[in-house]
């Protein structure tokens, strides 16, 4: 809960920035013990403009950008794609953007800020569109390019633009995860029935709601071929092996608002320090916290299609922050390059 007041919340946020210069806006605002939006919504009325829109009809505006990069984050994983929006659609409350290159899946009910921001950087201005869910945490961020189309950006602008300029935002404790059952007490015949009965990845949700089974109990519980825990080093072995061999992958990193996704090669992999794994590619980057990384599993589910077969990354409190799977349209089997890589990957042994 807030206890300051916006112009303390201000000053205090613009003395850290005096001794930490670099300091970026997320760490910012953990370190004042606020959310990120409450910490933007100090400069409205300076170079932050707060929107207020039917979020559906805003989305539906930004292909007039043109070329733009998204950021989508958790607390452990970073996915920042350029390209354009393409095809935008809605359906029960849910959106996606599909393209070859901006490909989203949007929750929108877990969107509820939203400001358009111009940051000063070592290039010169920088505009962006930002959202964030009721607890202030970021779920999308849309960033314009030399390439962009500033006008465009300025039309969306007006046309969302809030009549309420204050300089607070109202947030609330993100909602806590439902505990996990025992193991004990789960229909373990019936899930797992259920899993080898399954004809599309999406109904695999479905499944652990009926069964009321967690992400990870699920990998536990699994079906005797349908999971195979591996080592928490196989993510930077098979981005490496497919950087080497040029095998066409996804990307999967989300929030409770949104899942962005890569489809492609990747080609630059490197490691800054001992924490942090990334891919630098000109029109993909990733940075995964590999030091949060405390389980990571092959995970296998059946489809119209056939199997398909993905490599999951896990933190300590069981949150998904990375999936990968193989490049694969529907309609088609699995990439035997893509199976063969996820068979290489080292199991791990059990303590």
């Amino acid at each position: 809960m807030k206890t300051d007041t916006t112009e303390t919340l201000k000053d205090r946020w613009e003395a850290l920035l005096a001794t930490k210069p670099k300091l970026r806006i997320r760490d910012a605002a953990a370190e004042l013990g606020v959310s990120e939006a409450e910490l933007l919504a100090t400069r409205c009325g300076n170079d932050v403009v707060r929107l207020a829109a039917d979020w559906t009809q805003l989305i539906k505006d930004l292909p007039m950008l043109g070329r733009v990069m998204c950021l989508t984050r958790n607390e452990h994983a970073v996915h920042e794609r350029y390209g354009e929006f393409l095809q935008v659609d809605f359906f029960h409350g849910m959106g996606q953007v599909v393209g070859p290159d901006i490909d989203l899946r949007l929750f929108l009910n877990n969107w509820q800020h939203g400001f358009a921001v111009t940051d000063i950087t070592e290039e010169g201005e920088r505009q962006s569109f930002q959202f964030f869910d009721a607890a202030g945490m970021a779920v999308h961020k849309i960033y314009l390019q030399k390439q962009s189309n500033y006008a465009s950006y300025g039309l969306i602008l007006n046309k969302y633009r809030s009549t309420d300029q204050g300089t607070e935002v109202s947030v609330k404790p993100a909602p806590k995860p439902r505990p996990e059952m025992p193991d004990a007490e789960i229909d373990v015949e019936g899930f797992g029935q259920a899993w080898r009965e399954l004809k599309d990845t999406h109904a695999f949700y479905l499944i652990l709601q009926k069964y009321r089974v967690s992400r990870l109990q699920a990998l536990r519980l699994a079906p005797e071929g349908f999971s195979r825990q591996v080592k928490i080093s196989s993510t930077k072995q098979l981005l490496e092996s497919a950087a080497q061999s040029g095998l066409p992958i996804m990307v999967f990193i989300g929030n409770r608002g949104c899942i962005q996704i890569h489809t492609g090669p990747v080609k630059n992999i490197k490691m800054f320090g001992a924490e942090w794994l990334n891919v630098l590619d000109e029109d993909f980057n990733m940075h995964l916290r590999d030091t949060a990384i405390t389980a990571a599993w092959i995970v296998r589910k059946p489809t119209v299609d056939g199997i398909v077969t993905s490599l999951e990354i896990y933190d300590a409190e069981g949150n998904n922050v990375v999936t990968f799977f193989g490049k694969r349209k529907p309609g088609s089997p699995e990439d035997p390059a893509w199976i063969a890589l996820t068979d290489s990957l080292p199991g791990e042994v059990a303590s």
